[in-house]
């Protein structure tokens, strides 16, 4: 039986994974082909919020995710065996108005799906409160392990029935934490961000691991592989907070000095430069979280072919204006995230580094400009000098002979550079080296 790659991370060797966490095909597809060109394994996840037993707001059920992304992989190519598909978020998330009871058995029955599809990472997160939960008082380490051992047990269960159809199957690795930012970054602005202290780790992780020890669940607790921690990054509309190591070094030395192996995920590392990702990386965070800064730049491609579009052709596909009419039309994705002015909204709903803008991609009305502006696009020849104008770096890259000069296959460009960042700090084609 093939090994979880995700067991060969440790804390004391400066290599890691990042994680894609988008159900964005075009992301998926330049993802893909990124890990083909870098021979490495990939890790690639859905939120419980995007793919849950319901079908999420993606349509999707765990199964239907995975053949997705399956069937991208072998559009492109791909080795569908070094795919690691996660599930992020697992717990009561989409149903914290329900009593503990309803949403637990939502959580169990959602978590079952993931494992049972074939997911081999898998995030147990019940740090929310549910609807019977006091909100007089912070939700405790000992409720929030009980509810993720609930969860690990169903989990067993789902491995067994996988095992009766695949005797291959690979064991996931499990991720637990408390300290989670809010998927797809923080909503309000901040001061400062509070590191996670050595003390509340070390708390969490002994709690967990008596409490899967109490219910049975000592082969999960064994299989976890890392913890959230807060290690000081984040991002929200025009915020940025860079990693710094510093700030972060009693924590992180801590893990280095007591654990052998455990590892830290961090959440929300969007937009974090080479460096202080490849820090990160050092200092024991080996697994780290992308998702939005994919979709931004998606959207920033788009963006730039538009520019180019509307200087070249004689009816245009007005991408920009009909992406801006989708959002004013339908708000509720947007609206209790951006605040200011009617200027400041108008800059955020396509600027915000929270990217809320990736949610009306698959709007028809804009996936029909998309497709215009491609096809726009490939029945010319796009002018070098305009390329040099709004894609600079594809413009360097096309002369080097490294990427063709057509639509897609500069979006996809834009989209790996965000991905160099990655693999520059986190060295993932090493891990099974």
């Amino acid at each position: 039986m093939k090994k979880n790659p995700l067991f060969l991370l440790n804390n004391k060797r400066p290599v890691g994974v990042y994680s894609a966490c988008t159900a964005s095909g075009p992301v998926l597809e330049a993802t893909l082909e990124f890990a083909k060109e870098h021979n490495s394994s990939v890790v690639i996840e859905a939120t419980a919020n995007q793919v849950n037993q319901f079908g999420g707001y993606t349509g999707m059920q765990p199964a239907d995710f995975k053949a997705f992304v399956y069937e991208l992989s072998d559009k492109v190519g791909y080795d569908k065996s070094r795919i690691i598909l996660g599930g992020d978020h697992l717990g009561p998330l989409t149903w914290t108005d329900l009593n503990e009871d309803e949403a637990m058995k939502n959580a169990c029955d959602l978590v079952y799906a993931y494992v049972r599809a074939g997911f081999t990472k898998i995030h147990l997160d019940t740090s929310m409160r549910v609807a019977d939960d006091s909100t007089e008082e912070v939700l405790s380490n000992e409720t929030i392990a009980r509810r993720s051992a609930m969860m690990a047990k169903v989990c067993l269960e789902a491995y067994d029935d996988l095992l009766k159809e695949d005797p291959e199957a690979v064991f996931p690795a499990f991720i637990i934490g408390s300290e989670v930012p809010i998927p797809g970054g923080a909503q309000e602005e901040e001061d400062t961000l509070a590191v996670t202290s050595p003390e509340a780790f070390k708390e969490t992780y002994r709690v967990f691991q008596e409490t899967f020890k109490a219910a049975n669940v000592e082969k999960v607790f064994d299989s976890v592989i890392g913890i959230v921690v807060q290690p000081g990054v984040e991002f929200g509309d025009a915020d940025l907070f860079q990693y710094n190591r510093e700030n972060a070094k009693e924590l992180t030395d801590t893990l280095k000095r007591e654990f052998d192996s455990f590892v830290f995920e961090g959440h929300s590392t969007d937009y974090q430069t080479p460096t202080h990702l490849r820090e990160m990386v050092e200092d024991g965070i080996t697994i780290l979280k992308v998702g939005p800064a994919l979709t931004f730049a998606y959207r920033e491609a788009l963006f730039a072919l538009a520019h180019i579009e509307s200087q070249i052709c004689t009816d245009p596909s007005n991408f920009v204006d009909v992406l801006e009419a989708a959002m004013l039309d339908q708000p509720g994705n947007w609206q209790k995230h951006y605040h200011g002015t009617e200027a400041e909204l108008f800059i955020k709903r396509k600027y915000s580094y929270s990217d809320r803008a990736r949610y009306y991609l698959p709007v028809p009305s804009v996936q029909a400009a998309i497709t215009k502006l491609v096809a726009n696009l490939d029945a010319v020849e796009i002018p070098m000098t305009l390329i040099s104008q709004y894609m600079p770096y594809q413009y360097r890259r096309i002369k080097d002979g490294i990427v063709e000069n057509h639509a897609d296959a500069l979006i996809k460009d834009y989209i790996k550079l965000s991905l160099d960042d990655y693999q520059y700090a986190t060295h993932v084609d090493e891990l099974e080296a």
